[in-house]
């Protein structure tokens, strides 16, 4: 769906990847993947849309870090940084979720965090070495 979107292609996806979750109550596993997408799009715009395929495809927002039907990310969008209410890029919490990093990694390991300056695979490298 989200390649279907005017002005937006995926280029390419990582491996799906399924994970438990993080936070929250009680809950099945996720299935999580990265998508490496071009858009023309201002983030804001995008966002929207991302958060227009999530209702179309039933998602409700009950309980912060409850379980939901999908859930879209914008994780990174080149080196902007934008800290706004709805949205936050890069996104605050990727350097700390192994489930964000792994799949990053498969597609764009030496990829930099615009405000950490270190790479996926540092920040996944360095993630590991907490636990």
């Amino acid at each position: 769906m989200i390649g279907e979107l005017p002005g937006v292609t995926v280029r390419r996806t990582s491996a799906f990847r399924s994970t438990a979750p993080v936070g929250g109550p009680p809950q099945p596993d996720y299935l999580n993947a990265v998508a490496e997408i071009e858009t023309d799009l201002p983030p804001r715009a995008f966002l929207d849309k991302l958060q227009e395929i999530e209702k179309t495809l039933g998602r409700e927002c009950n309980e912060r870090w409850g379980p939901r039907t999908i859930d879209l990310d914008i994780i990174l969008l080149g080196d902007l940084k934008i800290d706004e209410p709805a949205l936050a890029i890069p996104h605050p919490l990727m350097h700390q979720r192994e489930f964000v990093l792994e799949p990053l990694c498969e597609l764009a390991p030496d990829i930099r965090h615009p405000i950490l300056q270190r790479t996926a695979a540092e920040l996944l490298a360095a993630l590991k070495n907490l636990g």
